[in-house]
């Protein structure tokens, strides 16, 4: 990936519909250059798919948090499969340290927050949690429940 490739993902990060020919004369080259640019980063899955956002994805009421979790060996795919099941849980990542997982869960309220929490704790396999309420999200270009395609 070259330096017009990044300034062009970093224009579709911002506005992911904008126009072919908006991003030439942003980026000050051909339409075609850019039609053959995209076609290259989605080809190679540098680029796996466009999105809306919508205004309850960015809730301000919405209770949201990340909560860490540590497997028991040889549990971590039933595990994954069961928080899977829940609606509130958005992204479940694997990652290395203490925690075998980070859970991303986003309920309407609190009590809702403590009822999820207390389902989670409940999954056998895992040995312990580590649970962090999200304030505020400054800067997110990132999409939700992004399914390749």
């Amino acid at each position: 990936m070259d330096a017009l490739d990044q300034k062009l993902i970093q224009l579709l990060r911002h506005n992911a519909r904008r126009s072919v020919s908006d991003l030439a004369v942003a980026l000050d080259v051909s339409r075609a250059t850019i039609r053959a640019r995209l076609d290259k980063l989605e080809k190679n899955r540098q680029i796996l798919g466009y999105s809306v956002i919508l205004p309850s994805d960015n809730a301000q009421d919405a209770v949201r948090g990340i909560m860490m979790i540590e497997v028991e060996r040889h549990h971590a795919d039933r595990v994954v499969n069961s928080l899977s099941g829940f609606a509130e849980v958005s992204a479940i990542h694997t990652t290395n340290g203490r925690f075998d997982l980070v859970v991303e869960l986003t309920t309407q309220n609190l009590p809702e927050f403590d009822s999820i929490l207390r389902r989670i704790r409940l999954i056998p396999g895992i040995t312990a949690s580590e649970t962090h309420l999200l304030l505020a999200t400054q800067r997110s270009t990132r999409i939700k429940n992004r399914s390749s395609g």
